[in-house]
């Protein structure tokens, strides 16, 4: 069986409903689910945004290359 990552929100009555289709050759297999709380990203400011910003800059290694674009297709003309 392969590993199957959810998000789902807990409901307002505190109970969390789950369904997840796993396919019928799974039937009658014990399965482990495990519940973390995912923390709640706080949004960036415009300050961190602009050091996250200037932290990339000189980082890229390597050559820029722009790959062969092929050719234009031929059409006929329209008059």
């Amino acid at each position: 069986m392969n590993r199957i990552v959810v998000k789902s929100k807990v409901s307002s009555d505190g109970i969390l409903h789950l369904s997840l289709p796993v396919g019928i050759e799974e039937a009658d297999k014990e399965v482990r689910v495990t519940v973390e709380q995912i923390e709640a990203k706080k949004p960036m400011t415009q300050e961190e945004w602009r050091a996250w910003v200037d932290s990339m800059a000189g980082t890229w290694q390597g050559d820029f290359e722009r790959p062969p674009q092929g050719e234009y297709e031929q059409r006929e003309p329209l008059s």
